[in-house]
């Protein structure tokens, strides 16, 4: 596996950073404008206008210079915080987030939602719009939710653990064929050889993540952090201790969670359960 991207000293507000990414990739592919914008098919003063703070663009030229640099999903990760008012966005969320583009394997426990890893095209939709996102950016910032999940795709993709708790399962949504269509997902998502993912069922008894999302992840420079929130806040954990007791409980969990073959079985079971939705 290829080592990852490593997180830079670059500026930490997010338009700026992204801007200086942006310009930091092309120079270190000895490239003028002009000659990048011959290789992805673009006007070269669409990248001059990005890598100058002008404008961010759109999803889909950031993904393509994404793909290009082969970057993953950093740049788009990127671009998503820019795009958003940066107050939003504290410090440390901003860091996990270009954290999580670098890891080269990640593991999530979901009190409360699925990992934005595992949330379906309908799913993104009706958080974020739960979240008080809307107006011209919200299709916008539903596509670059969505394609963030592309870091678990292709041949280096990282190895992605998940515990879901049934409670989640079990939620909904308002958009009941939204909430068919994340069932199916999850099932599908447990087939590919670097997801696994475990149903944690009512009556597992009490744990200590019980009411903490919490996802781990592993760096390339040896160490794990942890990013666990809730409702109201969250946290990015660097200490060792803690994040060592928080992986301890994180195993407990899963010492009590379903196989990974039962979970994909509770899952379609679940799926079957759904009523049918009547023909139109």
């Amino acid at each position: 596996m290829p080592q990852r991207l490593m997180v830079t000293d670059m500026s930490h507000e997010p338009r700026k950073r992204f801007a200086e990414e942006l310009q930091k990739l092309r120079r270190e592919r000895g490239l003028s404008l002009r000659e990048l914008g011959k290789a992805l098919g673009w006007d070269a003063s669409q990248f001059g206008k990005m890598e100058r703070g002008g404008t961010l663009g759109g999803p889909e030229i950031v993904q393509a210079l994404d793909q290009y640099y082969g970057t993953g999903p950093l740049l788009l990760t990127l671009w998503e915080l820019a795009l958003g008012d940066p107050t939003q966005f504290k410090e440390q969320y901003r860091r996990y987030f270009l954290l999580q583009a670098e890891a080269l394997s990640l593991w999530h426990y979901a009190a409360t939602a699925p990992s934005g890893l595992l949330q379906a095209d309908g799913y993104v939709r009706e958080a974020l719009t739960a979240g008080l996102a809307q107006g011209k950016d919200l299709e916008q910032h539903i596509e670059a939710r969505v394609s963030r999940q592309k870091l678990l795709e292709g041949e280096n993709a990282p190895p992605f653990r998940a515990i879901i708790s049934e409670a989640v399962l079990r939620m909904g949504l308002r958009d009941k064929q939204a909430w068919r269509a994340q069932l199916k997902f999850l099932a599908e998502a447990a087939e590919r050889p670097n997801v696994t993912i475990h149903a944690l069922p009512f009556g597992s008894g009490m744990h200590g993540l019980s009411n903490t999302n919490t996802m781990f992840l592993k760096l390339p420079d040896g160490r794990t952090v942890a990013y666990a929130e809730n409702d109201v806040r969250g946290e990015l954990v660097e200490e060792t201790e803690r994040v060592e007791r928080l992986q301890r409980a994180y195993d407990a969990v899963r010492d009590q969670a379903l196989s990974p073959a039962e979970s994909r079985m509770f899952i379609l079971r679940m799926l079957e359960e759904l009523p049918c939705e009547p023909s139109t």
